[in-house]
């Protein structure tokens, strides 16, 4: 279930995987080798410019068990996608 914009501007995430800049599948690279770095129940920020990304890491993270939380667009022009750790 994702989460309203609101509720992810709450959200300090655990570590933040800044991928801006970098084309499919950096940001997705990115995301599997942050997820890793947190604990079960722990949340990843991967900031991203590439549009590619709204739709690979949700699909990612649903696949692997991990849950998809939603996306920020930030006013900068990336989007900024919270991912919480499943396993």
């Amino acid at each position: 279930m994702t989460m309203e914009p609101e509720e992810l501007e709450e959200i300090t995430p655990d570590v933040v995987a800044d991928a801006r800049g970098s084309a499919c599948p950096g940001p997705l690279l990115e995301a599997k080798k942050s997820i890793g770095s947190v604990p079960v129940g722990g949340i990843v920020e991967i900031r991203s410019s590439d549009p590619g990304s709204r739709g690979d890491i949700p699909v990612w993270a649903n696949k692997v068990g991990h849950e998809f939380l939603g996306v920020l667009e930030a006013p900068e022009g990336y989007d900024r996608i919270f991912v919480r750790r499943g396993k």
